[in-house]
Parts: C-alpha cells; structure tokens; sequence
C-alpha cells in the first residue's frame, strides 16, 4: 500500500508541476483544475478514499503556492532572467501519460476496484436450508396388526396372494411398536441465476432416504454411511411481463396449496403458466395452468417379453383462479379455487395372463401408481387363468392398482387479521372433493377383486371428501427476527379416495388418507433464520381397522 501511494503522489506532483510551469512564465496564478480533477477522478474508481483525497488536494494547494512564492529569477551572465516554459500541449501530454500508467498499474495489481466482481457472479444467487428434527412416533396398542403394506408389496412384488400356496404373508405397515428420538436430517442447497433480464435458470440439490417425492428428510443412523443427495429442482423460466412467467422443469408447487393434498417438500415435472393481475382497491387476481407428466411407461415392458405392453402414460393437469384482497390495514383476505384432473392414473384390470406357464408378466402391469403412501382403494391387477391342472394352487402373482379416478375440486380461503397488543391472526381453511369417485366405477373397474378398503359384507368403505382448518396466532406469522412467535392448531378429515395418496404430507398419520385427527405446535425465531418448532400430530383411520398414530416433532429450522 505504501509502494502504491508514493506512485500517486508521484503523479499527482508531477501534474502539480506542469501546472505551476506557467506561474514561472510569469502568467497569471495558476488552476489546479487538472490536479482537482485527476483525484476525484482516482475517487470515483475507487483507488482513493475521500478523506486521503482532501489531503492530497490541500497538499498540492501547498505545494502550488510554495513554488510561485520561490520563483526568483536567475541572473545571467549578461543580467537577462531566464524563465523555463512549459507549453499547455506538453503538459497536457504528460498528465494523460501518467493517468495511464498509473490506472494500467492499478489493474494490473488489483487495487484500482478492490470491491467488484465477475459479471456472472453479480447474475447468480445462493440460497439454502438446514432442518435438524427429532422425530417420536407412538402407536396404539389396540391397532390391528394385519394392515398391509400395499406400497412395498408393490414395489418388492409381485406377491401370491393365493392362501394355499403357503403361508408367507404379504409385506405389513408396523401398527404397535413405537419408534423414540429418531435424528432426521434436511439440507437443501440451490443456485439462480439471472440468464437475461427475462430468463432465470434455477438448481437446488436437496438430502433424501430414498427417491420419494414427498420428502426431502434423511433418517441419520445407518452405520455412520454417506447420505445420499438428489436433484430437487431445476428449471429455466421465462417472464416476458410482470403478469406472466413461464416455468419448466422440475418446478416449485405453482399453485396455492395446503399439506392435505400436496406436501411442502413435493416439487412437480412439467410446465406451469403463472399469471398476476394487480386491480384497484387493493385487489390483486392470479392464476395458474400446467400439465405435469407423472409417469412415463416403460417402451421395453416387460423387458423379457415378445409382446410390449400399451403405452399408458399418466398426466395431471391443472388449472387456478384466485384473488388477494387488501381490505385494510389489518385484514386481508385470499381465496382460490382448483380443478385438478389426473389422466391414467386408475389402475387396469389385465387380459387373461398365465404367470404359471411362463408369461414374463401381464398387461396391465405398468397401471401400478409409481409411489404410494397408504389409503387409497385398490385392486388386484392380474386377471390371472388357473392353470387347468391344478386350479386350486395355480399361483396368483400380483401388483395393486388404484380403484378411483381423480379428478380434484379444491377450494383454499386465507384470512389475516391484526388484533390488539400487536397480536396476529390467520385462519385457514381447504376444502377438496374427488368429482370422479364412484363407487359403481370401482366395482366395474376392479371386477370385484378389491384388496382393501371393503367389510365383511363386501361393502365398499371409503369416500371421496377431504377438509381441513387451521388457526395461528402470534406476534408474527412469518417468523423472520428474534423473538417472533407464534402457535398453530388445525384438524384434518381425509377420506380414502379424496386425493391420490401418493403427494400429501408425509408426517401427518406418516402420509396418506383414510385419516382424521388434530395438530398443535409453536414456532419461535430465536435468532434471525433460525426458528425453534414443535409439532404434535394426532391421528386415526376414518374407516376399516383401528389404527391410531401420535407424531411428535421437535426442531430447529435454518435458512441462508
């Protein structure tokens, strides 16, 4: 630092000096305008600071005085005074030399803008999370233990469901031992960046046990192994206007959603148009439309097979209308209203297929729902020929699919509320029909070969409703200083099919419908993007066999 003052003051004195050249001419007083404005211009680029600037202009003022108070003419040998002139083009020559020299100097060290970027660093932002939870699950004791679990039946499958052919039972959900102090583990971490002043590109990786897509926690444990990272987002968005983007990829939920239909964690594939339209008197509308691919079926099933199956590819679509009002200071209201349609998503029943004779597999396979959690009403699959030899042992391989199809009325009402003592409110409510659930549909669609959800009669036990309401009070309902803090307490109603049970929540009765109960909890901030939560989930089968499961949540929320 020292080197690089001396060779400002060099520069600058030497400015100094091509300017006092014509006080020696005996012109009048000089300017310092080139000094002055040399400095201010090593101001503006940062080379100098202001205070060190002021000093260097008093000084060369100084300086500058000095030497037209010590001009003294130097007698010569015949009594002629000889006075040295610098010509203004010469001095203007020196002074643009040495601002080059100086300033090339200065780059070349990195000292003339100590504090600037890259151009791509300034269009690129980070962003991330860390949640550390200490997860306790308890069960009823009076829970049937014979609920099976159809998910891992049919992933591991398929299974021989004909009881005469041994007595292997099928995969069961653990209804009665509880399970304390389970460490679960979320970090997520994501990139966006700014390709143009309309497109944005967006990454983020995120933890996982396992591929699902409605949680991104890891279970620690495990020996002390690495945990596995997945890609959780990436997508390429568009907005030629501040009404409209356009999203594709693996997108962010776009829509005005609670955890009763779609997990927070649960991120979509496909396309999504979102729309904004400020009006007046504090009133805002929106919208959203997307198609999203669930699932693509395989082009080489069954893999060992001359004969392919049908391409059955599953869709979702949808689409959501929606207002936020302003209604004054201390209240506002927003509500939308959704229509969800998932295309191919019910399972089918396959054409007479002989598993026992040599036939790779069946169909209809491929209809199976990629990931399940629990609740649904399913059916067997295979429509599978006993074999004429012995009939009543002929093996009966099978996969399950799902008995309903889905296609969703969702009706989401927000209102927020600021109460005395600097108390707020918000109450929320969702209300969600499956305008497709017909239990005539499902006995034709199954052909009478249900796997669940039936009494002993053979009555179907399900529906097609869902709803839930939730309050929250505080002194903040986003939580984003210390001390902030609020509680929250909801209850929640999920008939089997009112949803697919594949994208909801997984904490609440650990995922799925056919469930009801209540949560309570509190969030407090204890320092800036560091929130402190409990939760306690309460939960019970609407239908069928007794299954009761308590949820205690305990955790600390990071974000950066």
């Amino acid at each position: 630092m020292k080197c690089t003052v001396n060779r400002l003051t060099l520069a600058i004195g030497l400015v100094v000096a091509a300017a006092v050249g014509p006080a020696i001419a005996q012109t009048p007083a000089p300017s310092q305008n080139a000094t002055i404005n040399l400095i201010r211009l090593l101001v503006q680029q940062g080379v100098l600071k202001q205070d060190q600037a002021q000093a260097l202009i008093a000084q060369a003022e100084s300086e500058a005085q000095q030497a037209r108070a010590s001009v003294a003419a130097v007698p010569a040998a015949n009594g002629e005074v000889r006075v040295q002139y610098v010509p203004a083009i010469v001095r203007e020559q020196i002074r643009d030399e040495i601002k080059a020299e100086v300033m090339a100097t200065a780059k070349q060290e990195n000292w003339a803008a100590p504090n600037t970027f890259p151009d791509w660093a300034s269009r690129i932002s980070f962003d991330g999370d860390v949640r550390l939870r200490n997860e306790s699950r308890y069960y009823s004791g009076s829970n049937s233990n014979e609920i099976v679990d159809f998910a891992k039946l049919n992933d591991k499958g398929p299974y021989d469901v004909n009881p005469n052919n041994g007595r292997n039972l099928p995969p069961l959900l653990n209804t009665r031992e509880d399970r304390e102090n389970i460490l679960r583990l979320r970090a997520r971490f994501g990139l966006t960046a700014v390709l143009a002043p309309t497109w944005t590109a967006g990454i983020r990786i995120g933890t996982g046990s396992d591929n699902n897509p409605v949680s991104t926690t890891q279970t620690l444990g495990g020996g002390f192994d690495k945990k596995d990272l997945w890609l959780d987002r990436g997508y390429l968005s568009w907005t030629p206007s501040e009404r409209l983007t356009l999203t594709g990829g693996r997108i962010a939920n776009p829509f005005l959603s609670t955890d009763i239909l779609y997990s927070n964690d649960l991120n979509f594939d496909g396309l999504a148009a979102i729309l904004k339209q400020p009006l007046d008197n504090g009133v805002s509308l929106f919208g959203t439309v997307g198609a999203f691919p669930v699932e693509y079926s395989s082009d080489t099933s069954s893999s060992n097979g001359l004969d392919k199956e049908e391409s059955d590819n599953k869709w979702l679509y949808g689409a959501q209308f929606g207002a936020d009002w302003k209604i004054n200071q201390g209240n506002s209201l927003k509500g939308a209203l959704a229509y969800y349609r998932f295309d191919d998503i019910a399972g089918q029943r396959s054409s007479p297929c002989q598993p026992w004779n040599g036939d790779p597999a069946c169909d209809t396979d491929g209809s199976r729902p990629t990931f399940m959690q629990k609740g649904n009403t399913l059916f067997l699959l295979r429509d599978i020929t006993p074999n004429p030899a012995n009939p009543a042992a002929t093996p009966q391989p099978q996969f399950v699919g799902l008995a309903s199809e889905f296609d969703l009325l969702d009706l989401n009402l927000i209102w927020d509320a600021e109460l005395p003592g600097d108390f707020k409110v918000r109450s929320q409510g969702n209300y969600i029909r499956n305008l497709a659930y017909d239990e005539g549909d499902i006995r034709k669609r199954s052909d009478g070969m249900l796997a669940n959800n039936f009494d002993e009669a053979g009555n179907i036990k399900s529906g097609g409703d869902a709803w839930m309401v939730q309050f929250t009070l505080g002194n903040a309902l986003e939580l984003k200083k210390q001390g902030d803090w609020n509680l929250f307490a909801g209850y929640k109603y999920i008939e089997p099919d009112a949803m697919p049970d594949g994208f909801n929540d997984s904490s609440f009765h650990l995922g799925g419908t056919n469930a009801k109960g209540y949560v309570l909890g509190a969030n407090y901030g204890i320092e800036k993007n560091i929130i402190a939560t409990a939760r306690w989930l309460s939960s019970e089968a609407v239908y069928g066999a007794p299954f009761d499961i308590d949820v205690l949540q305990l955790e600390v929320n990071t974000r950066f």
